[in-house]
């Protein structure tokens, strides 16, 4: 059974950073194609990065507009753990984040077969 889980959320204040984990088990993620994505109340899960492998070269990242420059998505294959390491944190940024595993469409498609059951984010003074 492939689970994967979250953790790393909290309360910080604006400006102040947080690092999300998602731990994945039951599956080795190393080439899979990843993603972070998040669900602000009463709204649809919209998408904020993907994490993805190019064979036998490297690993790149693709970031939704609202967070590039802030947030930088990592993986790390002995820990099979993906990361969201997110900066100069807003308001606009508090919502439920997910993490999500194994998608043949796009990296920004709801398309993946595995998600977590998400850690809350707020960013509020």
């Amino acid at each position: 059974q492939v689970r994967l889980l979250e953790s790393g959320g909290g309360v910080v204040q604006p400006g102040g950073s947080l690092r999300l984990s998602c731990l994945a088990s039951g599956r080795n993620i190393k080439t899979d194609k990843m993603a972070w994505f998040r669900q602000f109340s009463g709204k649809e899960r919209e998408f904020v990065a993907s994490h993805g492998w190019i064979e036998g070269l490297r690993y790149y990242a693709d970031y939704a507009t609202p967070v590039k420059g802030r947030f930088s998505a990592s993986r790390d294959p002995a820990k099979n753990t993906l990361y969201l390491q997110m900066n100069n944190l807003r308001i606009e940024d508090t919502a439920v984040y997910y993490c999500a595993a194994e998608n043949d469409g796009p990296g920004d498609s709801l398309n993946y077969k595995y998600w977590g059951q998400g850690t809350q984010v707020t960013v509020s003074s």
